[in-house]
């Protein structure tokens, strides 16, 4: 086999095709040879035989009538210059051969000219002499058969002169995936480089573009959070380093300091977990929705609407669990006093929202929440804590299922966060 797809998809095309016109050849070359050939055999045949009884009767006149009218020419000679062998058993003759046994009830020699396209048959006559019949090969084999198999051949090259264009296409369109894939892999940038071909090609290059923006996406986030790390910890740590050398530290004051620190790192391990590996399960949501809600806001007044029969997919339950507790938590930090928690089901997506009345975010503050360690105290309220990755963890772990997560303003007059999952 072939190692390019070029050709193995050329081979993979054109042998099915020639197999099935070779059988079909096959089984119309059965056909009319044995119908077509042994028609035009018994014809000529009769006809030598009709005219060999004009000759041994001396009906010359008759002879030379039916001669002229069926196109056959006869002359009866004393001897003749032939070639050793005859063309009797040959697959053209063959059936005139056997034919002109039976008719005549003698054997007559024949003999093909294919340059001129004759043929001679010879018959021995009750004299001594021999009667020769010379007419066009025409009349024993149909020229059909050859331009049938021209035709064989001709729509073969046709069909590989037409598929081969857009083969050679598709292969370009896979060939630019493999080059955009090796400078991806090797952190680079593959400028120009967009879908293209057909549809399932253009669904591999728009997964591997999607792919090269999570991991982008991920390297940034990394980078982010060890910047974050270096510089939320630097400044606890710079005060109690300055409290204890000055002999000013006071218990509560470095307990809160540890306690803020403490936070920090859980929040990172957080976040850190939200990409970990885990075993797809079938999943409910209204269930854990409703567990994470009366956990996170006690004290809230929670509504929810959820269908009768909710939606069942798989999904990894962990990674879904912290991502709406985080949303949710965040959503009973800032509301005022209720919490609504809806859920719609269409055949191919569930949709979730979760809305507060608290104070919202801004419409131009709306894309920084989404980022990793981006605290919007002056947005949400004042002093309020956290990490800022509540909403980046939540957003890593909506779309590595394939969702998508949107922050809208709430008719309650807070923030309404949507979460579309496909199932």
């Amino acid at each position: 086999m072939p190692r390019s797809f070029l050709a193995r998809t050329i081979l993979l095309i054109l042998v099915p095709l020639i197999v099935s016109l070779a059988i079909v050849a096959s089984v119309f070359f059965d056909n009319h040879w044995d119908r077509v050939h042994a028609t035009l055999a018994r014809t000529l045949a009769g006809e030598i035989s009709t005219m060999m009884d004009f000759v041994r009767n001396g009906n010359d006149a008759a002879l030379q009538t039916m001669s002229g009218k069926i196109g056959v020419n006869v002359s009866v000679n004393d001897a003749l210059n032939r070639p050793k062998h005859d063309d009797n058993h040959t697959i053209i003759a063959g059936p005139l051969s056997a034919q002109l046994r039976e008719k005549l009830g003698q054997r007559a020699n024949i003999y093909i000219d294919r340059g001129k396209r004759l043929v001679f048959i010879d018959v021995p006559t009750n004299d001594g002499k021999i009667a020769t019949f010379a007419t066009s090969m025409h009349r024993i084999y149909s020229t059909s058969t050859e331009v049938f198999l021209a035709w064989l051949i001709g729509s073969i090259l046709i069909v590989g002169i037409l598929v081969s264009p857009f083969i050679i296409a598709h292969t370009r369109s896979i060939r630019r995936i493999a080059k955009a894939a090796n400078r991806f892999g090797r952190g680079l940038d593959a400028p120009g480089f967009e879908p293209s071909g057909s549809r399932e090609i253009r669904e591999a290059a728009s997964a591997m573009i999607t792919m090269k923006e999570r991991l982008d996406r991920y390297n940034r986030t990394r980078t982010d959070m060890l910047n974050a790390v270096s510089h939320d910890l630097k400044s606890p740590l710079t005060r109690m380093r300055i409290a204890v050398e000055s002999g000013d530290a006071k218990n509560e004051d470095l307990l809160r300091d540890i306690d803020r620190m403490t936070e920090m790192v859980n929040g990172y391990l957080a976040f850190a977990r939200g990409e970990m590996p885990e075993i797809e399960q079938i999943t409910e949501l209204p269930s854990m929705l409703i567990r994470t809600a009366r956990d996170a806001a006690p004290n809230k007044k929670i509504i929810t609407e959820f269908p009768d029969t909710p939606a069942q997919f798989y999904a990894r339950p962990m990674a879904l669990a912290r991502a709406f507790a985080n949303i949710i938590e965040n959503a009973a930090r800032y509301a005022k006093s209720k919490i609504k928690i809806s859920e719609i089901d269409t055949a191919d997506q569930v949709e979730i929202t979760i809305e507060d009345d608290g104070p919202g975010i801004p419409d131009n503050k709306k894309a920084d929440a989404m980022r990793p360690f981006v605290r919007l105290d002056d947005a949400r309220g004042a002093n309020t804590g956290g990490t800022g990755l509540g909403l980046s963890i939540a957003q890593t772990a909506i779309e590595n299922h394939g969702g998508q997560i949107f922050l809208e303003n709430s008719e309650m007059g807070g923030l309404r966060v949507r979460v579309v999952l496909p199932i």
